[in-house]
């Protein structure tokens, strides 16, 4: 598959890196091919869920030595970390210094102990929706399952009342909605991976779709 950029196109982008530049802030945060934005753009597939905590779990499976299941308010006292990140969606646009407060994904990790086999996980939202991640980005430092975004609870819209936060990587990576995820030892295409977008997501190589 082969993209072409226009020239207005080189203009724009060249334009965003002097418009840093001039702010002050270093260009190289911005990944080849996205605009900074100060608004937060709403993208998702389907309709937005109608959750019920009462009912609401939370459930990890697969490769761990201690499957486990929480309701909403025991998983969000497991603990709080807080995450200041740019994020940068595939659709092309960055936002930067985004503020987050959330369960860190490495309290997570600790309480079921993962096999040693295990090398991928696949996140799962509702609708049945679902993201692939290597266990290493996973688990990177800093990543969290967000509850809270600029202060205040995240809109529905956003993910309310829980979505992963796996900011190095394009933001369908960083899963709204998130129920639960399983841990296997290869990596399986999620939704958006099964049609055409990148196994694994980086911003700074454009790692938008199949082939590239």
């Amino acid at each position: 598959m082969v993209y072409r950029i226009s020239i207005a196109g080189v203009r724009f982008f060249d334009k965003q890196q002097a418009e840093l530049n001039k702010l002050g802030i270093d260009p190289s945060r911005l990944p080849p091919g996205q605009y900074v934005t100060d608004r937060f753009p709403v993208l998702h597939a389907g309709t937005v869920p109608k959750v019920d905590l009462a009912t609401w779990d939370f459930t990890v499976d697969g490769m761990v030595e201690t499957p486990r299941q929480w309701n909403y308010q025991d998983f969000i006292a497991l603990g709080e970390g807080e995450l200041t990140a740019d994020i940068h969606c595939v659709t092309k646009w960055s936002k930067f210094d985004t503020h987050w407060k959330g369960v860190p994904v490495a309290t997570v990790m600790e309480t079921i102990r993962p096999s040693p086999s295990a090398t991928h996980v696949l996140i799962r939202a509702e609708h049945g929706f679902t993201a692939n991640l290597p266990l290493a980005d996973f688990t990177r430092e800093g990543n969290l399952f967000a509850h809270t975004y600029d202060g205040k609870p995240l809109e529905p819209d956003h993910g309310w009342p829980l979505r992963l936060l796996s900011p190095h990587l394009y933001f369908w990576k960083s899963v709204k909605w998130v129920r639960g995820f399983t841990l296997l030892d290869q990596d399986v295409p999620g939704f958006w991976e099964r049609n055409g977008y990148h196994m694994y997501g980086d911003p700074f190589l454009e790692q938008r779709y199949w082939g590239d």
